[in-house]
């Protein structure tokens, strides 16, 4: 597998968290791999042979060639049906707002073709292009035109929004909601309307996987072997709420998250370059 990510230019750096190709050779007994949540959308082409995303332990639909990944609160399987050659581009929790009107709610937990948000004519323009480059440097060109002309004028980023999500990401998911909703605003139901349309889930949700994903970083980066020390850098009550959590999210225990072949392609998006 080769994972690479790349910077986006600096004036669209509050919204664009980084592009990303992932290419993998075909395999002969590709082995399902389990995606899980970070936060983010991502806007994805896969430019090569189609990928399954399990629905069931066998059932599966084919994702689109060009698509965006909502926000996700659960995992999911995905099993590559040849070789793999995709291009993607991960927004911050709060950046692809500024691109669409739509209730992002709706697009939570599932894949939506390009051409259902940004319409026929300009989601096949912009897969034309795409599929036409010639590398990873002209696919940059092409989105970030693409981002430019595509962002609203009037579109700008809630900051009470914006501070509560910042404030989320730096106390690791730890900060109850109620705590942060009377730092920032004066209605929790007004953050949890708000969240659900600009981020599309819940505050306790985000507050959930972005806490997986500090320990998952602690985890793969060798910071710290000791599940003990992840549960307290987490600020987790104790290691076994830290493991039940853990758990819940990736089927396993944490001490055995490094080894597991389904979790190969978590663990590239995870690790520090």
């Amino acid at each position: 597998m080769n994972y690479q990510t790349f910077e986006p230019h600096p004036d669209l750096s509050a919204l664009v968290k980084c592009y990303w190709t992932l290419e993998i050779p075909e395999q002969k007994d590709a082995q399902k791999q389990l995606i899980l949540p970070d936060g983010c959308m991502d806007m994805i082409f896969n430019l090569d042979a189609d990928i399954k995303r399990y629905t069931s332990e066998s059932t599966f639909i084919i994702q689109p060639k060009a698509m965006i990944l909502g926000q996700i609160s659960d995992t999911f399987f995905v099993e590559p049906t040849g070789s793999v050659h995709s291009f993607g581009i991960r927004f911050f929790p709060y950046g692809f707002m500024s691109l669409t009107q739509l209730d992002l709610k709706h697009l939570s937990n599932k894949e939506t073709p390009l051409n259902e948000i940004f319409g026929e004519m300009i989601a096949s323009d912009l897969s034309r292009q795409i599929t036409a480059s010639n590398n990873t440097s002209e696919r940059i060109e092409v989105i970030e035109r693409f981002l430019r002309n595509q962002i609203s004028k009037d579109s700008t980023i809630e900051s009470t929004l914006k501070q509560t999500i910042d404030l989320m990401i730096l106390s690791k998911g730890s900060k109850r909601v109620g705590d942060i909703s009377k730092t920032y605003v004066n209605d929790r139901r007004q953050l949890e309307r708000s969240f659900r349309k600009n981020i599309g889930i819940s505050p306790k949700q985000f507050c959930k996987v972005i806490r997986l994903q500090a320990a998952l970083s602690l985890l793969l980066n060798d910071e710290t072997d000791q599940l003990t020390r992840v549960a307290y850098e987490c600020q987790y009550f104790d290691q076994a709420h830290f493991t039940k959590d853990f758990k819940e999210f990736t089927g396993i225990n944490p001490s055995e998250f490094k080894f597991a072949e389904h979790l190969q392609l978590s663990s590239l998006f995870y690790k520090k370059g």
